[in-house]
């Protein structure tokens, strides 16, 4: 493979793994509602258990508030219990009949340091899932050098682009992780 080829390889694996470090962060709760918070909860609805997503609608119409809308009113107390019943989540939900809606309480010191720790277990995922992509293709560098398709210096050039790329993105992960700890510490 050409070092350009491996170079690009690299950068989308990498943008994969800091999208996913994204996506986790944007579920961790910071002491405001937001709907992310509930899409790993599962609700058991029509006998099979479902993500909270295909039985219902996830809204944050206030700073502190998260509102459930059932698409089947028959499934409002199969969410409601749903949502008490996970003790991650700390939420206690009140439903009118229609809709459900849970005021999300302000977080103590003690939770925002456990969601600070949490964080911190997120960026050592992703940092190990980059480390991992990195290693791969300093690995078929290797190979290219060894079968003769780059020569030296080609491979001295890829292996300084891809720690460089390595850096950068160690950066970008490292910023974020940064604004979200400041976000949970806000009070």
């Amino acid at each position: 493979m050409q070092p350009n080829e491996l170079v690009n390889q690299l950068k989308s694996k990498l943008e994969e793994a800091k999208t996913h470090f994204k996506e986790e962060l944007a579920k961790i709760r910071t002491g405001r509602a937001h709907a992310g918070v509930l899409d790993k909860l599962m609700v058991n609805a029509y006998g099979v258990s479902m993500p909270i997503k295909q039985v219902a609608n996830v809204t944050a119409p206030e700073a502190q508030l998260l509102q459930i809308t059932p698409f089947d009113p028959g499934n409002l107390q199969a969410i409601a219990s749903a949502v008490r019943e996970d003790q991650s989540l700390g939420l206690n939900p009140v439903d009118d009949g229609a809709v459900i809606r849970i005021t999300v309480p302000p977080l103590t010191t003690e939770r925002r340091a456990e969601i600070v720790k949490q964080i911190s277990s997120l960026a050592e995922n992703a940092a190990i899932a980059m480390r991992n992509a990195r290693h791969e293709i300093m690995k078929e560098v290797e190979q290219s050098k060894k079968n003769r398709q780059i020569t030296e210096d080609d491979q001295r050039s890829t292996e300084k682009q891809i720690d460089e790329l390595m850096t950068n993105y160690k950066n970008e992960v490292d910023q974020l992780v940064k604004a979200k700890e400041q976000d949970v510490m806000t009070i």
